[in-house]
């Protein structure tokens, strides 16, 4: 499976099967997350692999009362370390650099557990005080819960939702001063990806 294979397969998984993940498995996906970008290479994450099933029932009632996460055989929580993004960056770091990063360690977990054949969802609706009691780190200001990414074997694979055109959202050399409807080869080109794209994932409601 290449990477754009991964990028088009990959669902917020809700629903799961009855099967423990393999030691190995999550160490693929901690694996992935020690591989995302980060400014300055600080790699200011911290995850938490939450196995207990009345940690997972505590964190799913924190994040609006979503019981399926319950399903799921673990929950990663991925964190920000404040103190570590910080680093040279002030402010900045903490506020932006940092959660861009751990966005990128989320974003390599979902696609390499989809490419393990495994399911999982982006939760980032939660209550974060309450989560930071719930995972024992209260007394550490520096740490914030950032995401809960419920992970498992996927029950199915619901379809694929909407997507904006790229000519809706792509800019060129400044926003709104010039779309992709003048760049007639890259237009063409779209057209022709947007054809695969749609002729993929049908492929994938008949598997």
């Amino acid at each position: 499976m290449d990477v754009l294979e991964a990028i088009l397969r990959r669902r917020s998984i809700r629903k799961f099967k009855d099967k423990e993940l393999k030691k190995e498995e999550v160490g693929e996906l901690l694996k992935a997350a020690r591989w995302a970008p980060s400014a300055g290479n600080k790699q200011p994450w911290e995850i938490i692999v939450v196995r207990d099933k009345e940690k997972q029932e505590e964190l799913a009632e924190i994040a609006l009362e979503q019981y399926w996460m319950e399903e799921a055989p673990i929950i990663l929580v991925v964190c920000l370390n404040k103190e570590i993004a910080k680093g040279k960056y002030g402010d900045r770091g903490t506020e932006l650099y940092g959660i861009q990063a751990t966005g990128a360690a989320i974003q390599n977990i979902l696609l390499r557990a989809t490419e393990l054949g495994l399911g999982a969802c982006w939760v980032g609706a939660f209550d974060e005080d309450q989560a930071k009691v719930a995972l024992k780190c209260t007394g550490e200001d520096d740490i914030i819960p950032v995401a809960m990414i419920p992970i498992g074997y996927p029950e199915d694979l619901p379809e694929a939702p909407p997507r904006r055109r790229v000519n809706s959202f792509t800019h060129v050399d400044g926003y709104r001063e010039k779309d992709l409807r003048d760049w007639k080869g890259l237009r063409k080109y779209m057209k022709e990806a947007r054809r695969e794209t749609k002729k993929f994932l049908r492929s994938l409601e008949k598997e």
